[in-house]
């Protein structure tokens, strides 16, 4: 049996979470350091330039993230499968994965189209539970 395109779509978005968070963590790490890290975080630590700009694309990608998994969840339990859906997955994905980049570096203006392109993948797979 093989495997569903949105459950598919679903498993490479998590796979950009885990690069969010890995790159993030990476690029913050010199400016919080070993003894932050290591203890109880209870002063935070404001992250500047790229480390910044991670930290905050990643948090905007958490914001997303739950929506999209529950709706290409949803989409398949309720059998609402097809080029909707796949289309929306593919749509959410793609917008996602070049966020990533464009926030990190700055890039202003595609970076908004970008998350606005993830937006409508979302609103594709919930278009799909009504049409």
């Amino acid at each position: 049996m093989r495997m569903a395109f949105e459950l598919q779509m679903l498993a490479v978005a998590v796979l950009i979470g885990i690069v969010h968070l890995l790159w993030a963590a990476a690029a913050a790490q010199p400016q919080r350091g070993l003894k932050w890290n290591a203890g109880p975080r209870d002063e935070p630590v404001v992250l500047t330039g790229v480390a910044g700009r991670l930290e905050r694309a990643f948090a905007n990608f958490r914001e997303t993230f739950a929506f999209f998994a529950i709706l290409v969840i949803v989409d398949y339990l309720g059998g609402r499968l097809g080029d909707l859906t796949a289309y929306g997955a593919v749509v959410y994905v793609a917008a996602r994965a070049v966020y990533i980049p464009l926030y990190a570096f700055g890039v202003p203006y595609v970076r908004s189209l970008a998350w606005v392109a993830s937006m409508v993948g979302i609103l594709m797979l919930l278009a799909a539970l009504v049409v």
